[in-house]
């Protein structure tokens, strides 16, 4: 098969579309043909040598995919999947590929009323949202969201789904065009965090009690106004580090508020952890986007062998919601 490879750590043009050994399932494995996948900030970070895969995940950037099962790995006859099924997939890494292995718990059919290119764009927004504003940050009918980066594919994704879920939501983003995008998708509050303190404006908006959840992409940069931002027993979820690793925590406020803080990745954890947060997105989340109620926010489609181009896209930030890349 043909994949992208990473030459060595650096810039977009150390991707490589090359001839390289098909992957062979694993016992509890299926094998996929990868007709779309989608780019994320960590297949950057990946290649610049910043986010190496676990061990035991496929050397290449694509935590996500869509396409069609082309066999059936050990102990998975009795799975329920078939070859020839629609399927899209979490992944550990590899789908910058025309093949990848995935554990069977980390399949989801394709939404219906979607194609692969859509269905592609899904997979590791919804159960990275799912998993950190829903199953940890326990979001609920009535109260807030703060999302920062309302733009990313994560950010359109958290705004949908927790508008849907009856939540009220917050956002934070760097232009004009990516405000308004944001409010079309069901944002009640766009903040333009270049010129705005976001900290101030999310009190002025909520009466000065703050958000009851914050999804929060930046890290330690952002660890002083989120606290800031809170409510009382408000909980703050850290999934990206853009705006550093660390910062001082201040303590007396928490304890004050009594405000927790969750940092939490999706990638490293334990096949059995994936297949219980796939599990959940399938009961509460898919059928939410096969009624329409929430959508993938497609940006661009491009050929897989331009991933390098893709990159640049992305670390542009010139994109609103996921770079698709397609066979």
């Amino acid at each position: 098969m043909r994949a992208t490879v990473i030459t060595e750590s650096g810039g977009p043009d150390v991707l490589s579309w090359r001839e390289v050994p098909d992957p062979v399932p694993s016992t509890g494995e299926v094998l996929v043909e990868v007709a779309a996948t989608a780019v994320n900030r960590a297949d950057v970070s990946q290649r610049q040598g910043n986010y190496p895969p676990p061990p035991g995940a496929p050397e290449y950037p694509g935590l996500e995919c869509a396409g069609r099962i082309a066999a059936l790995g050990p102990g998975t006859e009795d799975s329920g999947w078939r070859v020839g099924d629609e399927v899209c997939a979490l992944l550990s890494g590899g789908g910058y590929a025309e093949l990848v292995a995935v554990p069977v718990g980390q399949l989801l059919r394709v939404p219906a009323g979607l194609d692969a290119v859509e269905a592609a764009a899904l997979p590791e927004v919804a159960c990275t949202v799912w998993s950190t504003v829903f199953m940890v940050g326990r979001l609920r009918p009535g109260e807030t969201l703060l999302v920062h980066g309302g733009g990313s594919g994560i950010g359109t994704f958290a705004i949908q789904l927790a508008r849907a879920r009856g939540a009220r939501v917050l956002t934070t983003a760097g232009s004009a065009a990516k405000l308004e995008r944001c409010l079309e998708l069901g944002a009640d509050v766009g903040i333009d965090y270049r010129q705005e303190d976001f900290a101030k404006r999310v009190r002025e908006e909520t009466g000065g009690a703050g958000a009851d959840v914050i999804l929060d992409i930046m890290g330690g940069s952002y660890l002083d106004r989120n606290l800031r931002s809170l409510n009382v027993g408000g909980r703050l979820t850290v999934i990206g580090l853009m705006g550093g690793r660390s910062a001082e925590l201040d303590l007396g406020r928490m304890l004050v508020k009594r405000l927790s803080v969750h940092a939490t990745t999706l990638r490293s954890r334990p096949v059995e952890e994936k297949a219980a947060i796939v599990a959940e997105v399938a009961e509460h989340v898919w059928p939410l986007v096969e009624n329409g109620s929430v959508r993938p926010i497609v940006d661009r489609r491009m050929p897989l062998p331009q991933a390098a181009e893709a990159h640049r896209v992305m670390e542009s930030s010139a994109h609103i919601g996921k770079i698709v890349l397609t066979r």
